[in-house]
């Protein structure tokens, strides 16, 4: 830990300041010919400021593209981090991350159904499609998790069988039924994208985010009591089967409602609450905020990234967190293996 428990406010105070300024910044990127002061001056139309005096077409690539755009990829970063922190503290395993309930594969799977075989009769969009299939493979894994005895390491391993499960389903389905742009399609979104976001995805994954956060903080003295085991945990008083059970599937939920938004984006999860840890320490009244704003900030420049380095055409986000995050975990491992020696 290299910040005293004094100065966390002051760092809060420093990151949410930070990830003002860092979405004030990314919405004035993009391959659209608009100056900073056009940018500012379109949203402080909608904000209640003076005309602007932008074509239809500025004002929806700014109000309607743009700035929804840079606040969901805020939304899901922070949302992404914390169940990742969730889960290596409830688990107990450093290399949980929120994709290790089954969650995104399920996810892949209904968005593929819905996509592909077109089962969704004009009811369902993609991300509804999505969100069916990462609930129903949470319960698939939580039915066979606690039918094998309940345990973390039978939580992790029917997780593992899970993915397996409804990765193969996603793959025989696109091979067998889905059409070359079909298939294009799919494969853009299962790397993880936020093109075509809307002020809807932005409000759902927003309050789901905030709600989660909430709900763990609550919990956060019983999550520093599962650091010392089940065991431990159960004698200070908790309940540990419930607490549990309460935590995973607000974690699962979270999940779902993130990667039917904006598809599957790995590494947020795995490697900020490392580097969360590094920063405040193993507490979890201190590591969640913390996590949360890491998260918020990392993903709006890692989105940004995506969308600016090649345009007009666009790299799936996914694939930029997982060009970054690769070498930040090694990083991680080699410290953790040299603090062991």
């Amino acid at each position: 830990m290299i910040v005293r428990a004094w100065s966390v406010a002051g760092l809060w105070a420093v990151g949410v300041a930070v990830f003002i300024v860092s979405s004030a910044l990314a919405v004035t990127f993009g391959p659209a010919a608009l100056s900073v002061g056009e940018v500012y001056r379109i949203i402080g139309e909608h904000v209640g400021g003076q005309f602007s005096g932008a074509t239809r077409l500025q004002d929806g690539i700014v109000w309607e593209l743009r700035l929804p755009r840079v606040l969901l990829a805020g939304t899901c970063g922070a949302g992404l981090a914390l169940c990742g922190a969730i889960l290596q503290s409830l688990l107990r395993n450093p290399l949980a991350d929120p994709f290790i309930l089954g969650v995104s594969s399920g996810a892949s799977t209904g968005a593929v159904v819905v996509a592909v075989l077109g089962m969704s009769a004009g009811t369902l969009t993609l991300s509804g499609g999505a969100f069916v299939g990462a609930v129903l493979s949470f319960l698939v894994v939580l039915v066979l998790a606690y039918a094998a005895g309940g345990g973390t390491d039978r939580i992790v391993l029917a997780g593992v069988a899970g993915t397996q499960l409804f990765s193969a389903l996603t793959s025989f389905i696109v091979l067998s039924s889905a059409d070359p742009e079909q298939t294009r399609g799919v494969l853009f979104w299962l790397l993880g994208s936020l093109t075509g976001v809307a002020w809807r995805d932005v409000i759902t994954c927003a309050a789901i985010v905030a709600g989660g956060l909430l709900t763990c903080l609550f919990y956060a003295r019983t999550l520093d009591a599962f650091a010392f085991g089940e065991d431990s945990a159960a004698s200070l008083g908790v309940s540990v089967f419930r607490v549990r059970l309460a935590l995973l599937v607000i974690t699962a939920l979270m999940t779902a409602v993130l990667v039917s938004a904006i598809g599957a984006i790995g590494f947020v999860g795995l490697v900020l609450p490392h580097a969360a840890r590094f920063v405040v320490g193993p507490g979890h009244g201190r590591l969640l905020p913390t996590v949360v704003i890491l998260g918020a900030v990392f993903m709006v420049w890692v989105d940004t990234l995506a969308r600016t380095v090649f345009a007009p055409r666009e790299l799936p986000t996914g694939v930029v967190t997982a060009l970054l995050g690769v070498p930040v975990f090694a990083v991680i491992l080699l410290r953790r293996r040299a603090g062991a020696r």
